[in-house]
């Protein structure tokens, strides 16, 4: 298994951050098998969806809807409804796993591999990359 880790910086909003030029540049020369993306962190997630076309706002969106950022929370510590971040992990797991042909992500046209990040606390995150051959 080879395995790389990238840092993001997510900045003091909620964002959706598009890793999918990170993720082909580590994968390219490879040849067929996985790559798993994971990211370290308690309050961050890994998504598969349409970038550029408002999907990622509306993920955010729906995000806010489902866990808004008040007071309800019993995890207190940090920014006004940090508590939520470390909810949002069960709805928006920390990794995905995706197939690789000819050292390329085999992506729908419209699949992006995207870092969800609500904690506006914490601005940098790290993503670890892993390719498992199928060989």
């Amino acid at each position: 298994m080879d395995s790389e880790i990238i840092t993001v910086r997510t900045g003091s909003q909620p964002v959706v951050v598009d890793l999918t030029s990170q993720a082909s540049s580590f994968l390219r020369g490879r040849g067929d098998g996985l790559l798993h993306v994971f990211v370290p962190h308690a309050t961050a997630g890994i998504a598969v969806l349409e970038t550029g076309a408002g999907s990622d706002d509306d993920l955010l969106a729906a995000l806010a809807d489902l866990l808004p950022a008040d007071d309800r929370w019993k995890h207190r510590h940090g920014s006004r409804g940090h508590g939520r971040s470390h909810v949002m992990p069960a709805l928006v797991p920390p990794y995905a796993t995706l197939p690789v042909i000819g050292g390329q992500l085999a992506l729908g046209t419209w699949q992006s591999v995207c870092l969800v990040d609500l904690n506006v606390d914490n601005h940098d995150r790290q993503v670890r990359f892993s390719f498992v051959t199928s060989g």
